[in-house]
């Protein structure tokens, strides 16, 4: 097939996970084949993949994107390796990452997506055919897929009257919490859904916990808190699948801690910062941006000593050195945009295993 353009993940070695699930004996069970459900119409149900790897490794699959194939195509998966044991397809059809719709994106931007989850993704794929079916027929693509599959990552500051929610376990279980809010309270300003199911606390999963070993850990978190919660019909999505709900997933939109993008258009001085490789609270080296000249670029920009570099010119610099950083810097001639943490934010998401 003529290829437009040949970008992206190679080959990644990883856990994809894919169960179904028995509702005569309650057991998720792992699917040794894939079946669809397919209408009238021809055109199959989206499929969903959660992969995790490790950071030597990769995702097992390349995409692309083709001139005889619309979207964005599964291709070069690797043989006997777990992406093609478990089920994704050579030719499937990506529709969504990380609960994100991305059939109308450009190939980039799905590329700098998948790349920006780190060590765990989950996919939504359609197979080739029943992707060309909806296609020819005008349908939404988009409409086939539930409308929110990701958790929420919720940081609680109490105030006078506590945290604004409590905890409700069923007798003689462990690891099972709902939680009710408060309206107006911490918990609820701070983006918990009622009636929502508890599944970490600050970074930890509450599986095991009991309702007195849950009770004394939010003692001792003292004035602040951090849960990931799932509301009924998240937690519904992927009990069903058999998939593991984890923080990678989550929607960070309600915290407080923010990444910022930072775009400089250099001046006669330069830009006005140095680079330096340094020790990072999450363990490793990373790099950060120190002696901010004020006046120039990098201060009107939002500039701060102390930022972490996440980003040079919208992809990750996981894994490079000073000189590769540095390098990536200054290939573009007279602008640069980066992303950046301050130290605060970059504590607190290795705090909860981000």
């Amino acid at each position: 097939a003529a290829m437009k353009q040949t970008k992206g993940l190679k080959g990644d070695k990883s856990s994809i996970i894919k169960f179904e699930f028995n509702p005569k004996d309650g057991i998720d069970n792992p699917a040794l084949t894939l079946t669809e459900d397919t209408d009238a119409e021809g055109v199959g149900e989206p499929r969903f993949y959660l992969l995790t790897k490790d950071s030597t490794e990769t995702f097992g699959f390349c995409l692309h994107e083709e001139l005889v194939c619309q979207g964005h195509v599964i291709r070069q998966i690797e043989w006997g390796g777990v992406a093609q044991r478990r089920g994704l397809q050579d030719g499937d059809r990506l529709l969504q990452v990380n609960g994100h719709f991305v059939d109308h994106l450009d190939h980039q931007r799905v590329v700098q997506k998948i790349k920006a989850s780190g060590n765990q993704v989950l996919l939504a794929v359609l197979d080739g055919e029943s992707y060309e079916a909806a296609k020819s027929l005008g349908r939404d693509l988009s409409q086939m897929l539930p409308d929110d599959i990701r958790p929420r990552l919720c940081h609680i500051t109490r105030d006078k009257s506590g945290f604004g929610f409590s905890v409700s376990c069923p007798e003689g279980t462990k690891g099972t919490f709902q939680l009710s809010v408060r309206q107006d309270g911490p918990a609820d300003r701070a983006g918990v859904p009622p009636g929502s199911w508890l599944l970490e606390l600050n970074g930890h999963s509450v599986k095991s916990y009991s309702q007195t070993q849950l009770t004394r850990k939010l003692k001792q978190s003292g004035n602040k808190v951090t849960l990931l919660v799932a509301s009924s019909a998240v937690e519904e999505f992927y009990r069903l699948r058999g998939l593991r709900v984890t923080a990678a997933l989550a929607d960070t939109s309600w915290l407080p801690f923010r990444v910022r993008q930072l775009h400089m258009v250099k001046g006669p001085a330069g830009y006005g910062f140095l680079l330096k490789e340094d020790d990072c609270s999450s363990g490793g080296v990373g790099q950060f941006l120190w002696d901010v000249d004020a006046g120039l670029p990098a201060e009107q920009a939002g500039m701060k000593e102390g930022d972490r570099v996440l980003a040079v010119n919208g992809e990750s610099i996981e894994g490079l050195d000073h000189e590769q950083t540095v390098h990536r810097i200054r290939a573009r001639d007279d602008q640069v945009t980066l992303l950046v943490i301050d130290p605060a934010g970059d504590e607190f998401y290795h705090s909860v295993g981000l």
